[in-house]
């Protein structure tokens, strides 16, 4: 199972999401008041090494590479 931090994060804040595992990367969706969120994982070679997302902008999506779990588990507790 992948993204466990971030799913601890949304569940730490009530929020129900869909989780699926393709390939080796994960991928959660969810709805907060009414508006759809995305955290789709992409892999470089064969390792997950990013996400796309639409966190900060419901209606834009923008990667994050790096430590993308730390930086996601931040925005969910500031922003949800």
């Amino acid at each position: 199972m992948r993204l466990q931090s971030v799913q601890k994060a949304l569940q730490k804040k009530h929020i129900t999401f869909t989780y699926t595992e393709v390939e080796g990367c994960g991928s959660i969706d969810f709805v907060h008041r009414g508006l759809g969120y995305h955290i789709w994982e992409y892999a470089d070679h064969d390792t997950p090494s990013g996400v796309e997302t639409n966190l900060l902008h419901a209606g834009k999506s923008e990667d994050v590479e790096g430590d993308y779990e730390a930086t996601l588990c931040g925005w969910i507790e500031q922003y949800f």
